[in-house]
């Protein structure tokens, strides 16, 4: 879709980057995988996010779905196992992609991917819970693989 690689085209991106926890109140590093399939019979593009974050011993996994492509919008949910499925929406142009959780119960946020002249991304996101904590991120991301990665994604605990 407007020529993006990253959620369009199936493949492995690596990213890295920092992230602020108010309840930490220190930049902690980061890494993630995004394992990104091939568009569903319907158009449907199933993700699978692993995020190992320094000094927390036990890795996030995000399941994204995107999908209802019409223009330059699109619908996308997100399901892990601290927020359960909530469901949001999307805005897509030549040089971004975005999408934002709004009105959900217990969780809102955003985060906005910001395409680069070498095909990579930057990234900046912002989430926060009705108990007020707060997540600032902040990464870059590139294209590590072209090849369609396991349905699967890694294995809970596996290194990223």
């Amino acid at each position: 879709m407007l020529n993006h690689a990253f959620i369009f085209s199936p493949g492995l991106w690596t990213g890295e980057g920092k992230i602020v926890l108010n309840m930490v109140e220190e930049e902690l590093f980061f890494g993630t995988h995004w394992f990104v399939q091939n568009p569903d019979f319907s158009g449907k593009i199933a993700c699978a996010q692993e995020i190992h974050i320094q000094g927390f011993p036990e890795h996030m996994r995000n399941e994204l779905e995107f999908y209802e492509f019409q223009g330059k919008k699109f619908s996308v949910d997100l399901e892990n196992q601290n927020v359960g499925r909530i469901v949001g929406s999307g805005i897509v142009d030549e040089n971004m992609i975005s999408w934002e959780f709004r009105g959900n119960s217990n969780f809102e946020g955003f985060e906005i991917y910001h395409k680069q002249d070498d095909g990579s991304y930057t990234m900046r996101g912002e989430y926060i819970t009705t108990d007020q904590f707060r997540t600032r991120i902040e990464a870059r991301l590139w294209l590590q693989s072209k090849e369609l990665p396991s349905p699967d994604g890694p294995q809970h605990g596996e290194d990223l």
